[in-house]
């Protein structure tokens, strides 16, 4: 399969290296001193996984020059789909699948939206991986894996294709779930509270998990997300509830979340997609969430700072 991947950073890069190891045609896009690094010397994994470099890497910061592709992984930040959307634009074919793999819920909505609802697949994926330097992605957490599936969760040609591109990568697991919408939901619960209690409290997962103040703080904004959820029309059950609290007993001793991560560094972060989906979707359909609101009250001056809106 010919497949684009925007942005290679820890999840597209691990992922993008991972299908081009498997024998699919991958370019990926990409831009400054890690895109030169992968032109000159590869790309570089490093993964519990097995190490591995990609050499020759096909990469690119112009997607007007690539032509067409079968599949477009998305996997740049939530705040970055704008832009991304206009590179993927000259990559479209008439079956072409975009399968974001971003934090959140609203993003194939969007891209439906945006380029056309035929194009707009669902995914997510799992992974702690990051860029350790130009060239170089470390892999330090969970089993990789991806899921994807189309939207309104039919059995097509290409999304049997594109499982048996990422089957036939090493270091993945694959899977089409019966409903992709309440897949990417399920990260979502876990995902989302988990990363607003901790860039607020500054603690990592064992620290939150191990405290009982932040666990019921996070079970509380699991609930709050939970019916959200309901209420937009995703078939959730408490059994969702009960499967993020217990991704949050499995996480990593010491991890944090990249939205965490990006706001103690001062970076602009997924606030919006994550905490403020909750906060703006809850207001859309009537459903209270206290508990999210109040942390997507006390992280915007944060995010606003780093978006170049205030100073402080």
């Amino acid at each position: 399969m010919h497949i684009a991947v925007l942005g290679a950073g820890g999840v597209g890069g691990y992922f993008g290296a991972r299908l081009a190891q498997g024998g699919e045609d991958v370019v990926f896009v990409a831009r400054g001193a890690h895109l030169e690094a992968m032109r000159a010397d590869g790309l570089q994994i490093e993964s519990p996984k097995g190490d591995f470099l990609l050499s020759p890497v096909k990469a690119s910061d112009d997607t007007s020059g690539i032509g067409t592709v079968d599949m477009v992984l998305v996997a740049v930040k939530a705040w970055q789909l704008a832009e991304a959307i206009e590179s993927i634009r000259p990559l479209l074919g008439p079956e072409t699948a975009v399968v974001p793999l971003l934090n959140g819920v609203e993003a194939p909505g969007v891209i439906a939206d945006a380029l056309g609802a035929g194009h707009a697949l669902g995914g997510l994926c799992g992974i702690i991986a990051y860029i350790d330097g130009p060239g170089r992605i470390k892999h330090v957490g969970i089993e990789p894996f991806v899921r994807l599936g189309e939207m309104d969760n039919s059995v097509s040609t290409r999304v049997a294709h594109l499982r048996e591109a990422f089957e036939r990568s090493p270091g993945v697991e694959v899977d089409v779930p019966a409903d992709i919408q309440a897949a990417v939901w399920r990260k979502f619960l876990f995902i989302a509270p988990v990363s607003g209690v901790g860039a607020v409290s500054r603690a990592t997962f064992t620290a939150m998990r191990e405290t009982p103040a932040t666990r019921e703080l996070i079970e509380r904004a699991m609930r709050e997300a939970l019916e959200v959820g309901r209420a937009h029309g995703v078939d959730l059950d408490d059994e969702f509830l009960a499967a993020a609290l217990a991704a949050l007993d499995a996480a990593p001793p010491d991890g944090t979340t990249s939205m965490q991560r990006d706001i103690e560094s001062g970076r602009r972060s997924e606030l919006e997609a994550q905490t403020g989906a909750i906060v703006r979707l809850g207001a859309q359909y009537g459903v209270a969430t206290p508990v999210n609101d109040v942390l997507y009250r006390c992280l915007l001056p944060l995010e606003r700072r780093a978006r170049g809106e205030i100073e402080f």
